[in-house]
């Protein structure tokens, strides 16, 4: 799979539904038949995991001990908001209402590609995100990526 890049700004309609930008679309692999997850993201934003990522990550969950009170947790919460959502004939999903409210998004939408997934945030929210983040871009770059 190529991995999904870029970012995209986009109106969310009264039904609650959002266009996928067409170059994100295209790298969706055949596997993924037009679905996605919809869940909660590690930051206030909604993840978008296409339907052949997000078998592989409940693949992994599943691999998780039940005897471990973290993995337990985790397993609740990214599976208690998980929802799938497909695209319409005009490249649009509807984002799950409560996953909605979760991450601001109202009117609308910043699409951000994220290798594996889409993250769609609140324009506002993420540009907070960016202005708290204390790292900047060469040093987390150093540390993410070694030297």
């Amino acid at each position: 799979m190529a991995g999904f890049k870029g970012q995209a700004s986009y109106s969310v309609d009264a039904k609650g539904r959002v266009a996928i930008p067409a170059k994100m679309r295209n790298a969706l692999n055949p596997e993924a038949k037009g679905i996605f997850t919809a869940t909660r993201g590690l930051e206030q934003c909604i993840f978008l995991y296409p339907y052949d990522r997000w078998e592989e990550m409940e693949a992994e969950i599943g691999a998780k001990s039940n005897y471990d009170r973290e993995a337990r947790a985790f397993t609740r919460r990214i599976m208690m908001w998980a929802e799938e959502v497909t695209l319409d004939g005009q490249g649009r999903i509807v984002l799950p209402k409560a996953l909605s409210e979760f991450a601001g998004v109202e009117d609308r939408a910043l699409i951000l590609g994220a290798y594996d997934r889409l993250e769609i945030w609140n324009p506002d929210v993420f540009e907070e995100y960016l202005n708290e983040e204390t790292t900047d871009y060469e040093t987390l770059a150093e540390r993410v990526m070694g030297v």
